[in-house]
């Protein structure tokens, strides 16, 4: 049985994310933060955990019998089917930023369709900013002014290509990437929020030769693709969720036009 994409299905999944945003916020404006090392020594915190536990029970009710995966199950992670579908999920995307305390970190909910990112939410709870999206939908941003449809930015501006960039991930081989490209803008943005800064319209590629995993882009790949944008391989491939390797390989997200890969 497959869970139907709906606006109410929608609705209720960025709800879900809020509840899990206001208990992350509780901890974040509490007072000093504790946290402790994963086995890949990155770190882990109360508001990880809290969140994980408020989306995993959630999204149980919300769909019973969907496959919910999470980055936080540990040890007890199921399977990740490529056919069917299942729930991956971040439930803090950006331990770093949080325990840093600079506000760009996210919580990212997809559901996954037979290896694509059918339905996303990313929100960003220090920021007072969520965006949401699905195919057949449209895509949509929140914030304290309101609710708006959002589009990625139609056709070639004649200005400098706007690239999302992030200074901790700007390593050799992307600068090259970037210089490649002509005059261009950086526009800075934190974790899944560089993919939603090109579904808003306001970025127009996102260079990302570096590891990610399939929970850091799921969401914001869903928020972009309904918004009229892509995510793709270096060599122009479809990003596949479910894989055997929970490692995404390097990607290049970007409006239309914007950029043309070298297939293999």
């Amino acid at each position: 049985m497959r869970q139907k994409i709906t606006d109410d299905l929608m609705q209720a999944v960025v709800a879900l994310a809020q509840n899990a945003g206001d208990a992350i916020m509780d901890i974040y404006q509490a007072g000093a933060l504790v946290w402790t090392e994963k086995g890949d020594s990155s770190p882990l915190c109360q508001a990880d955990l809290q969140a994980h536990a408020i989306l995993v029970a959630g999204l149980a009710e919300l769909a019973p019998g969907i496959l919910i995966v999470s980055e936080e199950d540990g040890d007890a992670a199921p399977a990740r089917p490529i056919g069917g579908q299942f729930w991956l999920i971040d439930p803090l995307d950006g331990t770093k930023e949080f325990i840093s305390r600079n506000d760009e970190f996210t919580i990212n909910v997809a559901l996954v369709e037979d290896g694509r990112p059918v339905l996303g939410v990313v929100l960003a709870p220090a920021l007072n900013l969520a965006y949401w999206g699905a195919g057949g939908i449209g895509a949509f941003r929140a914030d304290a002014t309101g609710t708006s449809t959002i589009h990625v930015a139609q056709g070639l501006r004649a200005g400098p290509l706007r690239v999302v960039a992030s200074k901790s991930h700007l390593n050799e081989e992307t600068q090259e990437f970037i210089t490649g490209l002509g005059p261009c803008e950086l526009v800075q943005a934190g974790s899944s929020l560089k993919i939603c800064r090109i579904a808003e319209g306001v970025a127009d590629i996102y260079p990302r030769l570096g590891p990610t995993c399939e929970w850091d882009t799921a969401a914001a790949q869903a928020v972009l693709e309904a918004a009229g944008g892509t995510v793709l391989s270096v060599s122009g491939q479809a990003l596949c969720y479910g894989k055997p390797e929970v490692l995404n390989p390097f990607f290049i997200a970007s409006a239309p036009g914007c950029y043309l890969p070298k297939t293999q």
